[in-house]
């Protein structure tokens, strides 16, 4: 809280912007000179919130990064900026004008859904994270549509807002949570607070079991530049039961038709990689149809065809060789082909990419993918080229 009051303060101000591209190797000479002219407390969390700054930008961008303050958990745990702003259009388009933000944070959800021009209350119990949430929102210029409240979520009234939206902690004192029932507050409590909004959205981690949403809820998972971010739980959209996946930036959206698992066939001149919202989502049978293709193996989300057929859910390649796996007849095919640049992906294979090209060694002009994996239950590698 000292740290975050002294960056407030003008003189705070003017020392965050003259820090603001101090690279890591520098911060000890840019401290011993700073310190001469001011406090050896502000220079040091003027430097902590530089480097905050600079870690953020990957999710904020640099425009707001470079405004607004962070705590080392809020870097962490907030939501990229674009999937923020996607699950605010969502909510816009539901008809939303006011959102209970529980869980808020350091203010990422808070500031899309402002922007979106949805009136919000943000509250976090933790002090220096609800001052973190309030001094971003006055940062952006979004004071007057966030106000922030320090307090127990699970006492908070929201019977006065359009829509709840929850985020769950999911890390605790030794890492990250895989317990639904151990997210801080539980996701039962976060379920039954959804169930008496007239809408809500509960963003929850990716790797949640399908059987424990909730029957009345919309099951969507989400990824970013082809990385999955999370999942939500929606409530109120007069869709329940439905399960989709959504890629960005776009955004689009595979909606799942509950169609069977595909069947496993032979390899086919063409695979097909589904994003990790689809594999997720269990739609993996949707993309399979939209490809007219089947599985490498039952167990394994590869996707093989024999035509090339254009789907933004996954990613496609030729396949050039289909062999038993065996190092020696990879690193003989690699150097016959002259490639030097090799892209090792795998799934339901043991070994690891980096311990691969250790020893085929690639060296050459071209490149390749190689796909380590199970055809049929027998460990194999697929050799090709991404689609163009």
């Amino acid at each position: 809280m000292n740290d975050l009051a002294l960056l407030l303060t003008p003189e705070g101000r003017a020392l965050l912007d003259e820090v603001r591209d101090t690279e890591p190797a520098r911060e000890l000479a840019v401290a011993t000179r700073l310190r001469r002219d001011h406090p050896a407390e502000l220079v040091s969390a003027a430097l902590g919130q530089a480097r905050l700054r600079q870690r953020a930008v990957a999710k904020f961008g640099p425009e707001d990064a470079g405004r607004m303050f962070f705590t080392p958990n809020g870097v962490e745990q907030s939501t990229r900026a674009s999937v923020a702003a996607y699950r605010a259009r969502r909510l816009t388009e539901l008809g939303v004008t006011s959102v209970a933000d529980l869980c808020c944070g350091i203010g990422g959800d808070a500031i899309a859904l402002a922007r979106a021009g949805i009136r919000v209350l943000a509250v976090d119990r933790d002090p220096l994270t609800a001052a973190a949430a309030r001094a971003n929102a006055e940062a952006l210029g979004l004071a007057e549509l966030i106000e922030v409240r320090e307090a127990d979520v699970t006492e908070v009234d929201t019977a006065g807002y359009d829509a709840v939206f929850a985020d769950p902690a999911r890390r605790g004192g030794r890492g990250r949570v895989f317990d639904p029932e151990a997210y801080s507050p539980p996701l039962s409590w976060a379920v039954e607070a959804a169930r008496r909004a007239p809408r809500a959205a509960l963003k929850i981690a990716p790797g949640i079991p399908h059987e424990i949403v909730p029957p009345e809820a919309e099951a969507e998972w989400i990824s970013d530049g082809g990385d999955v971010k999370e999942a939500v739980l929606w409530f109120g959209t007069g869709a329940p039961g439905t399960v989709r996946a959504t890629l960005l930036p776009g955004p689009r959206t595979l909606l799942g038709r509950g169609l069977p698992d595909p069947a496993v066939r032979p390899v086919g001149r063409y695979l097909y990689e589904p994003d990790g919202a689809v594999i997720r989502a269990h739609l993996v049978a949707e993309v399979a149809e939209e490809v007219g293709g089947g599985l490498l193996d039952a167990t394994i989300a590869y996707v093989t065809a024999d035509e090339p057929r254009s789907t933004p859910y996954a990613t496609g390649y030729e396949i050039t060789d289909h062999l038993p796996f065996n190092v020696k007849r990879l690193k003989a095919l690699l150097r016959e082909r002259g490639v030097g640049t090799l892209t090792v992906k795998k799934r339901g294979s043991a070994v690891e990419p980096e311990e691969l090209r250790r020893k085929v060694r690639p060296q050459g002009p071209n490149a390749a993918t190689v796909f380590l994996t199970r055809v049929a239950g027998a460990p194999a590698m697929l050799i090709g080229q991404p689609l163009g």
